[in-house]
């Protein structure tokens, strides 16, 4: 079994959200500016504007996955350490009663 160290999640702020948002927005609208205004015809327009939305949805998809095993991982950690610890205070090496 591997030793693995609490993790101590610190809470997102305001500000980091309000940078991140900012940021996917600019990204986003700069992509879309530039499929509008690329030099081709509708359907190569129509198929990078497809392009576009399957990659942000799938990049929101991986994040949520990533997200969720993430926190699977840490209860099963946490529920693994109770059992040992459990465990370990049944047994008594020393053949002593507690006080």
């Amino acid at each position: 079994m591997t030793s693995s160290t609490p993790s101590i999640q610190r809470p997102t702020t305001n500000a980091f959200f309000v940078q991140s948002a900012i940021a996917f927005g600019v990204a986003l609208a700069a992509l879309l500016i530039g499929i509008i205004r690329l030099p081709v015809g509708q359907w190569e327009r129509g198929f990078l504007g497809l392009g576009l939305v399957f990659v942000v949805t799938s990049a929101f998809t991986l994040a949520k996955c990533v997200r969720d095993r993430q926190e699977a991982e840490e209860v099963t950690n946490r529920v693994d350490k109770a059992r040992i610890d459990k465990i370990l205070t049944d047994q008594d090496q020393f053949g002593q009663t507690a006080v």
